[in-house]
C-alpha cells in the first residue's frame, strides 16, 4: 500500500533561486530586529524585571479595564501596567518592584485584594524580586549561550567546515528572527520563552541537518550537474520528509494556541512562528547559502581549478607593455 505523500516524490522545484527574494528579505528582517531591539527592548516578563503580578477574572463576565487601571493607579506605586487578555473578562494587573522591599511589595498585594475581591476573582498572584529576577536573567542568558556553543560545536564536527558554517548560519538566523518575533508582537519575554527558544535551536539544528546529509551524500554521488541543481535536488528529496514534520508539528502547536489555555498560549505562539521560520530557513537561507561558501561538485570544482590555470597562464604568456618614450 502506497504512504500518504504530501510533496511529491518527482518533484523538481527550482528553490534555490529564490534566493535573490530571500536573502535581502532574511537581512531586512534581521536589520529591523537589531534596530528594534535598541530602540524599544523586549517586553519583559515579572520573570526578569521583578515586581508582583496579578491576573484577575470579572464575576459578572466583562472587565471594565478603565476602572481596574484607575484603581491599580490610586494604590500610587508607580507605573501599573492593566492588559485585557483571553476571553470573558480576564484582566493581567503588574506591579513593579516596590522600593519598601518586601513588606511594601505585601502590602501592596493586601491592598489590591481588598480592592479588587468584590468585582473579580483573583486567579493568580505572583512576585518575583529584584535579587531573584536578576539571578534567572542571569541563568536564562547562560543557558542559551552555552547551549547555542554546544550545537556550534556539534555542527563544526558534524559536517565539512563550509557545510558547517552554513547550518551555523541557519542556526542563528532562527534565533535572530524568532527575537523579532518577541520584539514586533511586544509578546512577554519570560523564562518559558528560554525554553521556547532553545526548542527553536534544536528544531533548526534538525531540519539543516536531514537536507545537508541529503547534499553531502548527492556531492559524493553526482559529480557532473551545476551545484544549484544539485541543491535543488537535495531539498526536492528531503521535501516530503520536511513538510510532514512541519505539518504534523505545526497542527499540534495550534491546538495548544487554540484549546491551550493562558498558561502555555505564550510558550505555542512562539513556537508555531518558530517552525515556520525554521522550515523556510532550511530550505531557502541556509541550503543556498552554501553556494557562497564553496560547496562544489567534484567535476565543477575541477572545471574551475582548470579554468583558473588557463586564465593564469595566458596572463604570463601576455607581452609586456611598451614602455613611454622619455
Amino acid at each position: 500500500m502506497r504512504l500518504i505523500r504530501l510533496f511529491p516524490d518527482d518533484s523538481n522545484f527550482r528553490f534555490v533561486r529564490w534566493r535573490a527574494v530571500t536573502f535581502p528579505l532574511s537581512a531586512f528582517i534581521a536589520v529591523m530586529t537589531l534596530v528594534l531591539f535598541m530602540t524599544q527592548g523586549l517586553n519583559y516578563g515579572i520573570d526578569f524585571t521583578g515586581g508582583t503580578l496579578m491576573e484577575l477574572q470579572a464575576k459578572s463576565g466583562q472587565a471594565d479595564i478603565a476602572k481596574v487601571r484607575e484603581t491599580s493607579h490610586s494604590f500610587e506605586v508607580g507605573e501599573v501596567e492593566v492588559q485585557e487578555f483571553g476571553q470573558g473578562g480576564q484582566v493581567s494587573v503588574r506591579f513593579r518592584v516596590q522600593p519598601g522591599g518586601e513588606a511594601a511589595q505585601s502590602k501592596l498585594v493586601s491592598d489590591a485584594r481588598r480592592a479588587f475581591e468584590g468585582e473579580y476573582e483573583i486567579r493568580r498572584v505572583e512576585t518575583v524580586g529584584p535579587r531573584v529576577s536578576g539571578e534567572l536573567v542571569q541563568a536564562g542568558t547562560l543557558g542559551v549561550v552555552l547551549s547555542i556553543m554546544a550545537v556550534l560545536v556539534y555542527l563544526w564536527f558534524r559536517f565539512e567546515l563550509n557545510l558547517a558554517i552554513g547550518a551555523i548560519i541557519g542556526t542563528l538566523h532562527d534565533i535572530v528572527l524568532t527575537v523579532g518575533f518577541f520584539l514586533i508582537t511586544r509578546e512577554e519575554f519570560n523564562m518559558t520563552s528560554i525554553a521556547a527558544i532553545l526548542t527553536i535551536v534544536g528544531y533548526s539544528l534538525n531540519e539543516t541537518v536531514v537536507v545537508f546529509d541529503r547534499t553531502r551524500e548527492l556531492l559524493r554521488k553526482y559529480k557532473n550537474i551545476p551545484t544549484e541543481e544539485l541543491l535543488d535536488l537535495s531539498i526536492n528529496h528531503t521535501m516530503s520528509r520536511t513538510v510532514m514534520t512541519a505539518t504534523t508539528t505545526a497542527l499540534s502547536l495550534l491546538a495548544l494556541v487554540l484549546f491551550g489555555g493562558q498558561a502555555i498560549q505564550g510558550f505555542a505562539n512562539v513556537m508555531l512562528y518558530g517552525v515556520i521560520i525554521c522550515t523556510y530557513s532550511a530550505i531557502f537561507v541556509s541550503t543556498p547559502m552554501l553556494i557562497y561558501l564553496g560547496v562544489k561538485t567534484s567535476a565543477r570544482a575541477a572545471a574551475d581549478a582548470k579554468a583558473d590555470a588557463a586564465a593564469r597562464e595566458a596572463a604570463s604568456r601576455a607581452p609586456a607593455a611598451p614602455r613611454g618614450m622619455a
